[in-house]
């Protein structure tokens, strides 16, 4: 792998990760030989690469494979300058750099694409949005903390910039520090190596908003949640918010402290939903609108849009990605945008977002749209009201899952291959001549498959 090809992979990693996660893990490494398959990066710590390897290996190597590099796996080692400087002895305590105040406060670098101008609103993060808002308002604290969660790519980060830059035109005279939970405790063992603390208390304890991304990354590193803890609740009784972000609510991140998931869920917790047809749709037609300025040679057939928005339904920055690889293609040897040229430029992607529905997935979408209890309708009750949706139930399964009859109905209470059998010739009869039925399954479907 040469050095221009390492570039280029960097380049792309920087509009997939992010300006913050790109600067902090991506850019410090370095590329090595590539042997047997296995491709070498350099590191500057064991630690880095460790992270590293456990946060973005998968991404780099699918990176390194679209270059047309045939490797297999990834091998971190440390670059040959770390590995020189850890042969060295240690040098005294007294001739350590001492960190200063200003180094602890440093905010996190913001990315002035991730505003509220440029975030697209829609049913399953308009709550997100509206309580984002209103934080960055910079008024009185209503609620604290601010607790927003979601999977990747839902926009938790992009919230997290928009408030803080809207804070700061709007109140620059408040100390806004954003930062990431490893960053957090990066700076708390910093300050503990060097004999900073007092410092390091007072300057996070004399912030007017305190902003920390990722909070789940601090889960079962008992010191940094002690003194977490302590700050949170300093900030809290002086009035000044807090606005956290975490992958998942309070009470579902493991080896976290109880006092710590008891203070994290007294303010507002809201949940950031995966995106739905319509809102990844607008998404994708508000990016494109950005890509023709650099682009304004292109066409793009119609349809195009609405097939991404329908195919990819992992997450925003998969679909961003997918739209800026499909410009810069269609940009290099001169075509239009077709459906044909999208589906050519995109297998890869188009392969890897193809869902597969599980028969639990559709049992709970089942028994929530009939409004049921799922151990109802998997059960032995022989009831109408049991048993209609749960032969709805088998009906999706056997359409949208490669389950044989046998599985299936053993995923329904160990029922029979040809109770299953029925039930899916009596939905396909009744969707013919039974208007409500045929709209449930529609509705169903339509969920499932965003």
């Amino acid at each position: 792998m040469t050095q221009e090809q390492w570039g280029q992979i960097q380049q792309r990693l920087l509009k997939t990760v992010g300006q913050n996660n790109y600067t902090t893990w991506i850019e410090p490494l370095s590329a090595g030989k590539i042997s047997e398959g296995i491709a070498t990066l350099h590191v500057p710590t064991n630690f880095f690469g460790n992270y590293v390897s456990q946060n973005f290996s998968d991404l780099i190597l699918h990176e390194i494979k679209s270059e047309g590099v045939k490797v297999e796996r990834l091998n971190f080692t440390l670059s040959p300058q770390a590995a020189n400087a850890a042969s060295r002895p240690a040098p005294r305590p007294a001739a350590q750099p001492v960190a200063s105040k200003s180094n602890v406060l440093q905010t996190a670098p913001l990315e002035a694409r991730f505003s509220f101008d440029n975030f697209v609103v829609g049913k399953p993060n308009e709550l997100a949005h509206a309580a984002a808002r209103r934080v960055a308002e910079g008024g009185p604290v209503t609620f604290n903390p601010l607790f927003l969660y979601g999977g990747v790519g839902l926009g938790k980060t992009h919230l997290m910039h928009a408030i803080a830059q809207e804070l700061k035109i709007r109140k620059p005279e408040m100390n806004v520090l954003y930062l990431s939970a490893e960053q957090f405790m990066y700076r708390f063992v910093q300050a503990l190596r060097d004999r900073k603390m007092m410092d390091f208390k007072e300057i996070f304890r004399s912030v007017d908003v305190l902003m920390v991304d990722d909070v789940q990354f601090i889960a079962g590193k008992d010191s940094t949640q002690e003194e977490f803890f302590h700050t949170f609740n300093a900030l809290v009784d002086q009035h000044k918010q807090i606005i956290i972000s975490a992958d998942r609510a309070p009470g579902e991140i493991k080896d976290l402290e109880d006092r710590v998931k008891s203070r994290l869920q007294c303010g507002l917790v809201v949940d950031l939903h995966p995106t739905d047809y319509e809102l990844r749709l607008g998404i994708l037609q508000t990016k494109v609108e950005a890509q023709m300025v650099s682009y304004p040679e292109l066409e793009m057939d119609d349809g195009v849009l609405e097939f991404l928005a329908h195919r990819i339904t992992s997450n925003v920055r998969v679909l961003e990605g997918a739209l800026t690889r499909l410009f810069a293609f269609a940009s290099l040897v001169g075509r239009s945008i077709t459906m044909e040229l999208t589906q050519d430029c995109l297998a890869d992607v188009l392969r890897d977002s193809e869902r597969k529905i599980s028969v639990e997935e559709i049992q709970r979408k089942v028994s929530d749209h009939y409004n049921i209890r799922l151990s109802d309708m998997i059960g032995p009750k022989r009831l109408r009201s049991y048993a209609r949706p749960r032969q709805v139930a088998m009906y999706l399964c056997k359409q949208m899952t490669s389950r044989s009859l046998p599985e299936i109905g053993r995923r329904f209470g160990g029922r029979d291959h040809t109770t299953v059998m029925h039930g899916v010739r009596r939905i396909e009869e009744l969707k013919q001549s039974d208007d409500q039925i045929a709209e449930d399954l529609q509705l169903l479907r339509r969920a499932l498959e965003s």
